[in-house]
């Protein structure tokens, strides 16, 4: 199973990035690619902007990736209760190439934070618009308080209750069920 993993942030210390990867590697056997969203430089979407120069060559590259992957695995970082910027750029220019910019691959939406609230905001706001964009959404899991429950020097959480939710969404990755969301 080839996974494509990323956080939804263009942080180069990103922890979201840290939880993907880590969710990702639980999947058996998987072949995992990390992507980067410093690597799509984009520039601020607009409908003008489409009209002078169409659809980047980096928002094809990204929905390309999705569409040869078969699974994805997100951690949506939280800036101010949403989205961060890098990341809808990326995503509004992908949705031009076509709305259902997940192509229908099962996926997993992660966020976390270091507050206890794991920036639930945005994975709501991620679940609840992910029908509209051709997400199978297999597993959602919010990880408060990340710096308690990850080892930094192993690459590894800690909480054993944060890893069987963590373990029980990537499963969910190789079945035909549907996981219902485990925090």
């Amino acid at each position: 199973m080839k996974i494509l993993a990323f956080a939804a942030s263009n942080s180069k210390t990103s922890i979201n990035k840290e939880l993907a990867r880590f969710t990702a590697g639980l999947v058996p056997g998987a072949e995992v690619e990390l992507l980067d969203l410093n690597d799509y430089d984009l520039p601020l979407y607009s409908t003008d902007r489409e009209a002078e120069i169409g659809v980047p060559d980096a928002a094809r590259t990204f929905f390309d990736k999705i569409g040869a992957a078969d699974a994805v695995v997100v951690s949506y970082a939280e800036h101010n209760g949403s989205y961060t910027a890098a990341y809808k750029n990326l995503f509004d220019w992908a949705s031009r190439i076509d709305q259902k910019v997940y192509q229908d691959k099962p996926a997993l939406f992660l966020s976390t934070s270091p507050g206890p609230a794991g920036a639930a905001s945005v994975l709501a706001a991620a679940k609840g618009s992910a029908p509209f964009f051709g997400v199978d959404l297999r597993g959602a899991v919010s990880v408060g308080s990340f710096y308690d429950v990850y080892d930094a020097d192993t690459g590894t959480i800690t909480a054993d209750e944060v890893l069987a939710d963590l373990t029980a969404a990537a499963e969910a990755l190789t079945t035909n069920a549907v996981q219902k969301d485990a925090a």
